[in-house]
């Protein structure tokens, strides 16, 4: 076992269905498999939805196949979701995992009142730092293999807002510039500010993580903290 820094490009460990699994029937949440061969997470109130989709192949973002999808609903009944995010595999499970815990502890999920700021503030608290061109939307860690930006929404990511040109969250890892992505993560443009800063805050912490295999692409950025 290897405890390494940074996170952001610690890779899932291979874990990331179980660990977030384990996480959503930690906290009450409801699971059974569907048709498509996905894995469904319904929170005990029925306003939010976890699903395991890599089987189904939905779509990719940067190249990278889809692995979860985390969404809201307005009410229980409701078959449109308010808002929706979407992580690729290889995206920490620790930041993940932590954005889930938050939402869970949301009495309503689809409510937010911080605006775009709380999620650069989330980051830069943890040293990354804001784009010199664009310090108002995009941040990228100290030694920019990670980057979180408020950009356009792309085409296949799902919001109840049907306004064109919408303005959603996205974040990515880069190991070495101009290769392939190490995961990446897209938020709708509806996702309240506060819940992405959960996951950026998590995915930029200095703690270290356990990791018994990282990601052959950023062997020579991990720092190896100590092995047990």
């Amino acid at each position: 076992m290897y405890w390494v820094t940074p996170r952001h490009l610690a890779g899932d460990d291979g874990a990331l269905a179980e660990r977030i699994g384990d996480t959503l029937t930690g906290l009450g949440w409801h699971m059974w498999p569907t048709s498509r061969h996905t894995l469904l997470y319904v929170s005990p109130d029925g306003l939010r939805g976890a699903e395991w989709i890599l089987a189904a192949y939905p779509f990719e973002l940067g190249g990278l196949s889809v692995a979860w999808q985390l969404s809201a609903r307005p009410h229980a009944a409701s078959a449109m979701t308010e808002w929706n995010a979407y992580f690729t595999a290889g995206v920490p499970y620790e930041a993940l995992a932590d954005l889930v815990v938050t939402l869970d502890a949301r009495e309503v999920p689809d409510a937010g009142f911080e605006g775009p700021e709380t999620v650069l503030n989330a980051v830069g608290a943890q040293g990354w730092i804001r784009d010199v061109d664009c310090p108002h939307t995009t941040a990228m860690d100290p030694g920019f293999s990670a980057t979180v930006s408020l950009g356009l929404q792309p085409p296949l990511v799902q919001d109840a807002d049907a306004h064109p040109d919408l303005m959603g969250w996205q974040a990515w890892a880069e190991p070495v510039l101009g290769a392939p992505y190490l995961w990446c993560a897209s938020f709708s443009a509806s996702v309240p500010h506060d819940l992405v800063a959960a996951f950026a805050s998590s995915l930029a912490s200095p703690v270290p993580v356990p990791r018994r295999t990282v990601p052959k692409s950023a062997e020579g950025r991990l720092n190896v903290v100590r092995r047990s």
